[in-house]
């Protein structure tokens, strides 16, 4: 019998589940299978915004030091917490079907809401949520909130605040969508949100022939164009930056847009092309923000987040 396949992963309830989905597809595919739970530094430092911790892929790089070592031999993921530029040596061998895209608002009440004059303080870890929160309520306050999302929405209810922004997927994938929640459609998501990504070893052909029939092939094909949209415009840099695609008869749809961190400046493109012209796609997108000043945005951010 072949040695179980070793899968890493960040020890909170949410990533555990994404881990435990995939390893209940690969023994239905027959592979015995086993789970190996490490804590990331974005799982330990929660006393500082993500962008200030000056780490690519703050919640993946212990799972890639850990596989490149040869301690594990995939790692599952949540997408939109992975690189655009995957370590030598890693690959992508699956993307899972996408769950839910929206980010929601989980609220104490939503007078705020109806009064936009009306001060008030929501909680939110991403700089793409705060900036276009912001865009759309310049008078409310933000506060910084890290740690799962257990502790998020322990957080929330031990605070003053009006509300704290979650993702979706995440809230429904461990059941924990609250009764108060607001689906924030106008709100485009972080490219990739709401899909789960594999990864292994360049050179560990086995794991990746067992891994490659995970994949669902429509999930994969969008996520590549948001994430192409923002390798495209971030350039090594952490921005207020959301995208979208879906495919709907043989069409592919997307949404991108760009923000300053105030939320004051706002760049947004709609573009839509036949699937079998999908190459290059987020790239193009990216291109148009850019040269509607988007450069400039990106340079402004460069500047104010650099440590």
């Amino acid at each position: 019998m072949s040695r179980p396949i070793r899968i890493g992963t960040r020890d909170s309830e949410l990533a555990l589940w994404q881990a435990h989905t995939v390893k209940n597809r690969l023994e239905v595919l027959g592979h015995s299978t086993e789970l190996v739970p490490v804590k990331s530094t974005g799982d330990l430092v929660l006393d500082k915004p993500l962008y200030q911790l000056g780490i690519t892929g703050i919640f993946t790089k212990t799972l890639d030091v850990a596989m490149l070592k040869g301690e594990i031999d995939i790692a599952v993921h949540s997408m939109k917490d992975v690189p655009t530029l995957l370590p030598s040596g890693i690959v992508q061998t699956a993307v899972l079907e996408r769950g839910d895209t929206c980010d929601m608002l989980v609220h104490k009440g939503t007078d705020f809401l109806e009064d936009s004059a009306k001060p008030a303080t929501i909680a939110t870890g991403s700089l793409r949520r705060k900036a276009q929160w912001l865009n759309r309520y310049p008078n409310h306050t933000m506060v910084d909130l890290r740690g799962n999302v257990n502790t998020r929405l322990q957080k929330l209810s031990d605070n003053d605040w009006q509300g704290a922004i979650f993702a979706a997927a995440g809230l429904k994938r461990i059941d924990l969508l609250p009764k108060n929640t607001i689906r924030l459609d106008w709100m485009v998501p972080a490219p990739a949100q709401g899909a789960m990504m594999v990864v292994a070893r360049e050179n560990n052909a086995d794991t990746i022939k067992k891994t490659t029939p995970l994949n669902h092939n429509e999930t994969d094909l969008c996520t590549a164009v948001e994430r192409a949209f923002l390798r495209t415009l971030e350039g090594g840099c952490t921005a207020p930056i959301g995208a979208l695609a879906t495919i709907k008869t043989q069409t592919v749809y997307f949404k991108g847009v760009l923000l300053s961190l105030d939320g004051k400046k706002k760049l947004t493109v709609e573009k839509q092309v036949p699937l079998s012209n999908i190459k290059g796609f987020g790239e193009i997108c990216a291109k148009e923000i850019l040269s509607r000043g988007g450069k400039e945005i990106m340079k402004e951010i460069k500047a104010k987040t650099k440590t």
